[in-house]
């Protein structure tokens, strides 16, 4: 018999999206007090700000996703230890910018965490109250990263209980870890019982009977067995008055948080949507507290009774992230359930159900529209209004598809469905937690879709297109008349180019013959595959203004140091350690040239290659004095693995040509060739390194597939 549920895959999307919609209803009022959201908003029934045009990242759903890339990092994801947590936190977070609050050492619980494990301090001390307190150990972070080990843990509170303790305390203590135990527990619960209340008090069984968050809690509950027809208000007073901030000390603490989000799942009454509002009400960490409950709701109720266009279609499955690695900055909500799914699956051992399993083995980040309301964050432009619906009409591969309808069109009209492949701060309202990009989709990748012509549309010609930013030009491949009763399988091979920066991927329908009227198509199957072949040529890449604390260079994410533009080349340089990325974590075998210069020399200047993060990498350069080497990052420290003599000089112009096949790692420079073998780091993109107060400056990369 399984142990997942039958309907887990719809469940964990509800979950995931919920998660996301929670965060964006909260966010525009995080740190409001209760009296200060009545008289500004009153009741509050909808987001209270548009985010217009579109959300930028934030720590609440940064945390949950690259938290559980430990499993990836992990010697034995079964028996998950707190340390393969710490390993994926210091991989994937950028040092003291973006991914989450860096308040200061003592401050930001976090942050203080992170600079533990940086200085070698192991989890799970690294978040313990021997060091570093319990006002900075019990905040509330505790809670706002867990919901993935419980969205993996479906009907199995025991596992998720587990996963979540070991995540918890790399960054917190005490009462932190109870409720993250508590929040995951309850996650996993909510895929097999039917009544919040149930849910709530089972949970109590995993966490101590006498610590102050199970006080919280019950005390919470029986209010509300007493006074339900009171209203979640006079909770509320309670809550203030017996759990208020004024009672915990630190920033942001665990306890005022989780008591009004047991309010909240409890006044709701399993009602998605009067759950979150209320929550957001309450006041206090309204981000993270919508966040959570909406991720329990969102798995116990479903997405049914939630609407549309109120909520769903403003968040129109986009996730913004603000890792180290660019290529996972920019993904949709069905991305991230896949992702989740796929672990849940394996740490049950038991295989995907088709057709999902099939459909993600191919591209785990295409757009395969199987989750009901999803739209993998597909965008309509073209002259007058489109309309785009997830529907189980009709699907090529699966069971569901994207349906884009546009009335009134005339003969000639095109309408675009497209997929952005590359973000700059032109298209957020903001910039929460300092995103920068790299982008999905290069030149020598192809580009595949398929489309189906809809019952009553005119005739139409489809084609797929790939726009390149920098140049403002669009490739298009053959245009194809659409037959009615059949669908049409397109590829389109982006041509190799020098200086390209592919933003937006999609298809082209055009109105055709005599006939106007609806233009009416189903997408599906919108993916990409294939080796990149295409040059960064820095003299075409800007500086990207996100505010006046965080500016970026277009393509590149940056883990540390001082990065910026100069003269048509991307300087970077640190006093201790510095490094910059670019292109997508999932490239295999490929050759790359770097064209660089040591302006000013340090103990390491090198060209990376295989970047899986910050903690994981290999680099080609020139490391000591008088020295051509091969080196591995093994947890933030390089490691020679091959070198020779060579006299390099500063300021001087050098080719690096690096190649990666399998675990074969070849170098040269200057008729210089180094070849060794490991095979520890398979995929990865490229980057540059400085250490010891070096100072390279960088010209162009060429990468080609192999």
């Amino acid at each position: 018999m399984s142990k997942i549920p039958q309907d887990y895959l719809q469940k964990v999307y509800a979950g995931w999206l919920g998660k996301v919609i929670g965060i964006r209803h909260g966010a525009p009022i995080e740190g409001w007090t209760y009296e200060t959201i009545g008289r500004v908003l009153g009741e509050i029934d909808g987001y209270p700000l548009d985010y217009r045009p579109a959300f930028a990242a934030d720590d609440d759903s940064n945390g949950p996703l690259f938290f559980l890339r430990a499993l990836e990092l992990a010697k034995d994801p079964q028996n998950l230890e707190p340390q393969d947590v710490a390993q994926a936190l210091l991989n994937y977070a950028p040092y003291e910018h973006g991914f989450f609050w860096w308040g200061g050492y003592g401050v930001s619980t976090e942050h203080t965490a992170y600079l533990n494990l940086r200085a070698g301090v192991p989890a799970p001390r690294s978040g313990s109250i021997a060091q570093n307190g319990a006002a900075v150990a019990e905040q509330i972070g505790g809670q706002i990263f867990i919901d993935t080990w419980g969205l993996v843990s479906p009907g199995n509170p025991e596992q998720a209980a587990r996963l979540a303790r070991a995540a918890a305390s790399v960054m917190h203590d005490g009462n932190a870890v109870y409720g993250g135990v508590y929040v995951a527990v309850c996650i996993s619960l909510a895929f097999v019982r039917d009544r919040i209340g149930e849910i709530l008090a089972e949970a109590l069984r995993f966490i101590p009977e006498d610590c102050e968050y199970a006080r919280a809690v019950r005390a919470v509950m029986d209010f509300h067995a007493a006074h339900a027809d009171e209203g979640w208000r006079a909770c509320f007073r309670f809550v203030h008055d017996h759990f208020g901030y004024d009672r915990y000390p630190g920033a942001c603490h665990i306890i005022p948080n989780a008591a009004v989000m047991i309010l909240a799942m409890l006044y709701g009454n399993g009602d998605f949507v009067r759950t979150i509002n209320i929550c957001n009400m309450c006041g206090w960490d309204t981000d993270c507290n919508v966040g959570n409950v909406a991720t329990i709701l969102g798995v116990l109720t479903g997405l049914q009774g939630v609407d549309e266009e109120k909520w769903i279609r403003p968040v129109n499955d986009l996730l913004v992230c603000s890792s180290v690695v660019g290529s996972l900055n920019a993904m949709d909500v069905p991305y991230g359930a896949a992702y989740i799914a796929h672990w849940a699956y394996r740490l049950a051992d038991e295989p995907m159900p088709e057709p999902m399993a099939g459909i993600l083995a191919r591209a785990i980040d295409g757009c395969h529209f199987e989750f009901e309301r999803s739209t993998h964050a597909i965008r309509a432009r073209g002259a007058g209004e489109v309309y785009l619906r997830n529907t189980g009409e009709q699907a090529h591969t699966g069971r569901r598809s994207l349906k884009a309808s546009a009335p009134n069109r005339r003969p000639g009209d095109s309408i675009f469905l497209g997929k952005r492949t590359y973000y700059g701060p032109e298209d957020f309202y903001d910039s929460r937690y300092d995103p920068n990009f790299s982008p999905l989709v290069y030149p020598g990748q192809t580009v595949h879709a398929s489309v189906r012509l809809a019952e009553g549309s005119c005739p139409l010609r489809a084609c797929l297109y790939a726009r390149d930013a920098h140049s403002g030009e669009t490739a298009l491949s053959d245009a194809v008349a659409l037959e009615s009763g059949r669908w049409h399988e397109l590829a389109l091979r982006i041509p190799p180019a020098d200086g390209a920066l592919i933003d937006e991927i999609g298809v082209r329908l055009e109105a055709s013959g005599l006939n106007g009227g609806l233009m009416s198509a189903y997408l599906d199957d919108l993916y990409f595959d294939g080796a990149p072949d295409y040059a960064v040529d820095l003299s075409r890449e800007q500086t990207e203004v996100w505010s006046q604390s965080h500016r970026g260079v277009s393509q590149f994410t940056r883990l540390k140091g001082l990065m910026y533009l100069e003269d048509g080349e991307l300087h970077l340089t640190g006093a201790d350690f510095a490094e910059a990325y670019t292109g997508r974590h999932d490239w295999t075998d490929y050759a790359a040239r770097f064209v660089l210069a040591v302006q000013q020399p340090g103990a390491h200047a090198c060209a990376n290659f295989r970047v899986q993060g910050a903690m994981r990498s290999y680099a080609a350069g020139f490391i000591g004095e008088n020295a051509f080497a091969i080196a591995k990052n093994e947890g933030g420290a390089y490691r020679v693995l091959c070198q020779a003599p060579f006299e390099w000089k500063p300021g001087e112009v050098y080719e690096i040509d690096i190649s990666a096949k399998g675990s074969q790692l070849a170098a040269e420079c200057r008729g210089v060739r180094l070849e060794c073998w490991d095979g520890d780091y398979p995929t990865g993109s490229v980057g540059i390194s400085a250490r010891g107060g070096a100072h390279v400056r960088l010209s162009r990369i060429e990468v080609h597939g192999e």
